[in-house]
């Protein structure tokens, strides 16, 4: 079964530039993992700190591997000081 993610990520305002940086790495690196069929990112008109990714993956174990590599875990070590909260974090299935 294919997981259709969404995931919303608020970076703290001094932080923005770094926290960007790490995010188009990880769709520089995740588009080439054969589970992923598509890993967009993008940026809120009204908000510039607010970046959403949309992603689909071909399986649940697919997106477990993806959690694993180096550069989602390079992202965790933002999460407690250069992020305004924790990511929302959305997995769906199309109905």
């Amino acid at each position: 079964m294919k997981i259709y993610l969404t995931a919303i990520i608020k970076a703290k305002e001094e932080y923005r530039t770094e926290v960007l940086e790490v995010l188009q790495n990880m769709v520089k690196e995740t588009v080439k993992e054969e589970a992923n069929e598509l890993y967009r990112l993008h940026q809120s008109i009204e908000d510039k700190n607010h970046f959403i990714f949309y992603e689909i993956w071909k399986s649940e174990d697919g997106l477990a591997e993806h959690n694993q590599q180096p550069y989602i875990k390079a992202f965790a070590e933002l999460i407690d000081n250069k992020l305004q909260e924790k990511p929302q974090i959305y997995l769906t299935e199309v109905i």
